[in-house]
């Protein structure tokens, strides 16, 4: 008997099935829906942003770009006291407005008015006060003075200058002493051009800062007087023993000379 009818039949059998195969995959095909544009996307962050390395602190990044800390907080939505973690993304363009930024984000800049923490920044130009260490009738002015007795060797430069302070020469050990009365924010070595730094709060509007230490005396936390020994002048994080010393209003650096009393 011969077998090629059936090897014959087998041969039609299996092209017949892969054209219905083919068949049903083509049906499929056209019953997919086009693809679409999804424009219903929340708002993507696009301004810069920080990843936090350890030992890092809310209140060293805000110093580091000079933003305010409650408004640095509010827009990345990170409550008191502040607790951030190695890795973690701070979106630093606070002036961004809160057109799906997340949550903390700022209201928006069409706004007259807007309050961050305890104060307010009103639209109409007006100056909070003639006292330059004041930043509204709810709070004491600060009373300045000087953290050593040197000589300036370097000026503020401006905000946007290489110096955001005045630097004052010293010897090495020399008592650092507090500006004015406040609470110590922060102390360490995190911060890249500063070496050994302190922060210290004074009001809601008010920081100030000591760098370049040899040895600091206080920890983040302690309250600290006026006249107080805080540190020891030294030359970290410099090629010499100087004292650089910085006064930031609502997180911006201002000219330390226009807040101090004047030199005897």
């Amino acid at each position: 008997m011969s077998k090629k009818p059936l090897k014959s039949s087998v041969t039609s059998l299996s092209l017949f099935i892969i054209l219905i195969a083919f068949l049903m995959l083509s049906s499929c095909s056209s019953n997919r829906p086009a693809a679409v544009d999804e424009r219903s996307r929340p708002y993507s962050y696009k301004g810069k942003t920080h990843r936090v390395i350890k030992g890092e602190t809310l209140f060293s990044i805000s110093w580091r770009y000079g933003l305010d800390l409650k408004k640095l907080a509010e827009f990345n939505g990170i409550k008191p006291p502040y607790t951030i973690y190695p890795d973690q993304r701070i979106r630093l363009d606070t002036r961004l407005t809160n057109r799906g930024a997340g949550a903390g984000a700022l209201a928006s800049n069409n706004n007259k008015s807007t309050t961050y923490g305890s104060y307010n920044r009103s639209g109409n130009g007006t100056p909070k006060s003639n006292n330059p260490s004041t930043s509204s009738n709810q709070q004491s002015p600060v009373k300045w003075q000087w953290p050593v007795s040197g000589k300036l060797i370097a000026q503020f430069q401006g905000d946007s200058g290489l110096n955001k302070g005045i630097d004052l020469s010293g010897k090495l050990g020399e008592p650092v002493l507090a500006a004015a009365s406040g609470k110590v924010v922060y102390a360490g070595s995190g911060l890249s051009g500063y070496g050994k730094l302190l922060i210290i709060k004074h009001n809601e509007t008010f920081l100030s800062a000591y760098a370049h230490n040899d040895e600091i005396s206080v920890k983040e936390g302690d309250l600290v007087k006026a006249g107080q020994r805080i540190a020891d002048m030294g030359s970290s994080g410099t090629d010499r023993v100087k004292l650089h010393f910085e006064i930031r209003s609502e997180g911006s650096p201002v000219d330390p000379l226009k807040y101090l009393p004047k030199q005897p």
